[in-house]
């Protein structure tokens, strides 16, 4: 299975949290009680977000975090891109490979292929998107919809 870790799946909920109140500074502690995650979990993953230019930081009393820009200028893939390093289906799909198969597998151009395609259907969705409650539209793809039930 293909799966994002829980530290990428935490830092997409607390950017969204903060793409609904974009004018509001956030403090780790905010974010902490808000969300209902430990505050050093919250705070690793800030600075992560502030190095990969998508969040920034006010120092002082009256600081905090922000969004870096619009919630509509930062993609899905950024996010995970920040947390996960590029995205990438197989070894020979990132640029810098170095896989000493490439050449006899067979599979690479393909697997590159298949990256591509995911790369940018995570591009094409933003975090203004993600931040919203109603299920995002995705013109291109059929997803069937999972209900989660209270096991009972």
């Amino acid at each position: 299975m293909l799966k994002l870790s829980k530290m990428t799946d935490y830092a997409v909920v607390l950017s969204a949290q903060m793409a609904r109140h974009p004018e509001r500074l956030y403090t780790a502690a905010d974010l902490a009680d808000e969300i209902g995650l430990p505050k050093p979990t919250v705070s690793k993953l800030l600075k992560m977000l502030v190095k990969a230019e998508l969040l920034v930081s006010r120092r002082g009393t009256q600081g905090g975090y922000q969004l870096a820009r619009p919630a509509s200028a930062i993609t899905a893939s950024d996010l995970i891109s920040a947390i996960e390093g590029p995205v990438a289906m197989t070894e020979c799909s990132l640029e810098d490979s170095q896989c000493d198969l490439i050449s006899q597998c067979g599979v690479a151009t393909n697997w590159q292929r298949v990256t591509q395609a995911i790369h940018e259907l995570l591009a094409s969705v933003t975090l203004a998107q993600l931040a919203q409650t109603q299920p995002i539209k995705l013109p291109w793809v059929q997803i069937q919809t999972i209900t989660l039930h209270e096991a009972g």
